[in-house]
């Protein structure tokens, strides 16, 4: 079997995937624009072969490579970077050489277009925000007045998490919004109240979900990629059975086979009108691969597994041979920003949480203006404890 993988090194932890998919007897070929020199010794022990690019973004030297190893290794029977940016690429080579094994070009406005969505949410009957692809400021005000007015949600139409979007609570702030709108379509919602959990599955050739879990993020989520509060969220003990039923109606709905996803949902915090009563969970948006950073890993913690490992079961058996351990516990994340003072020290984090830390580091520049600049992670009974190490890393002065 050829597998081709995009861009392995990055988040960094994805040399894993590369390393259970050859554990697995699978020819491992990947494609990048990072020099092989800077590859981490993991990662290149993982690979059966590395092809250079001058830049990702270029597809024709992308599908010359791709090109270079059918002719080498014969047939490519899969191409994944797990990574959203990649998507659209991911699907034209799979189109342009007639690989069978994940999503074609014909289904992407579903999974990249947050307006997309909408129709499989209402078909898996799963209620969501009400929208509007904003035009102009008259066709805004128009949908402020059928919601009721602010506060809403503005984000783009085709974007990766919470980049350039922004909750609006008044005429002055929606005013702000129009004079510094990128030139790109975007759409504004309803603002709902509620934390935010994910549903996060592995699934095979017919949709059926091979591993699960969930991670709970604070309310303020969407304000932390524009310099508001630090970063954190844990990745839970147990997934509650109401998430599960909904993860997996959107799982059908859209039509999901053999990806790693990461689905987002609020539960509500009140009973809202045609939304549902609190505690119900309402459809937010898909990501088509693993949850960001390395929340993997995180799982990997909470869950005493490896989900990498299940991953390559999934393409190699289209099964999990991976049996579940059963133990189950929290792994929570954490982070600061440079330039901020808090009440706790380095050397008192570690003092009073070094036993349950499971990473500790600086993340990289590109992912430190969401993940923060310094994380520290770690592995916990309950939810509560959770939330006292977010308050103790957190607290500023």
């Amino acid at each position: 079997m050829n597998f081709i993988f995009r861009s392995p090194y990055f988040p960094y932890v994805y040399w894993q995937f590369c390393d259970r998919l050859k554990n697995r007897g699978v020819n491992v070929l990947c494609i990048g624009d990072a020099p092989y020199d800077e590859l981490s010794n993991e990662l290149k022990g993982a690979m059966t072969e590395y092809y250079k690019v001058d830049t990702m973004e270029d597809y024709d030297q992308v599908y010359r490579a791709v090109a270079f190893f059918a002719s080498k290794y014969g047939r490519i029977d899969w191409i994944e970077s797990n990574n959203e940016y990649w998507l659209e690429q991911d699907a034209q080579i799979r189109e342009d050489f007639n690989i069978k094994t994940g999503v074609h070009p014909e289904h992407l406005q579903s999974w990249k277009h947050k307006s997309g969505m909408k129709p499989f949410y209402e078909k898996a009957g799963i209620p969501t925000a009400r929208c509007h692809k904003i035009e102009d400021k008259e066709g805004v005000l128009k949908f402020l007045k059928e919601i009721g007015g602010y506060p809403v949600f503005v984000k783009p139409d085709n974007g990766v998490g919470a980049a350039d979007s922004w909750k609006i609570t008044n005429d002055k702030e929606l005013d702000g919004f129009f004079e510094r709108k990128p030139d790109v379509p975007y759409l504004m919602e309803e603002f709902i109240e509620g934390n935010i959990y994910s549903y996060d599955a592995i699934c095979d050739s017919n949709g059926e979900p091979l591993f699960e879990s969930s991670n709970w993020f604070p309310p303020s989520i969407a304000d932390i990629v524009g310099g508001g509060p630090d970063l954190s969220y844990y990745v839970m003990a147990e997934l509650p059975e109401k998430l599960r039923d909904a993860g997996r109606r959107a799982l059908k709905a859209f039509g999901v086979k053999n990806r790693f996803i990461h689905f987002e949902f609020f539960k509500l915090a009140t009973a809202r009108p045609k939304l549902g009563k609190a505690g119900d969970f309402v459809g937010l948006e898909v990501n088509m691969r693993p949850a960001g950073g390395y929340t993997t890993d995180m799982m990997n913690y909470a869950h005493s597994t490896d989900v990498y490992q299940i991953y390559a079961e999934m393409v190699t058996d289209d099964k999990r041979l991976t049996p579940p351990s059963g133990d189950d516990h929290v792994c929570v994340y954490a982070s600061r920003k440079d330039g901020r003072e808090y009440v706790h020290s380095h050397e008192d984090i570690m003092a009073r949480y070094g036993d349950n830390m499971v990473m500790c580091e600086r993340m990289p520049d590109i992912l430190s203006g969401a993940m923060g600049n310094q994380m520290y992670t770690a592995h916990v009974e309950d939810d509560a404890a959770a939330h006292e190490f977010i308050t103790y890393i957190h607290q500023r002065t």
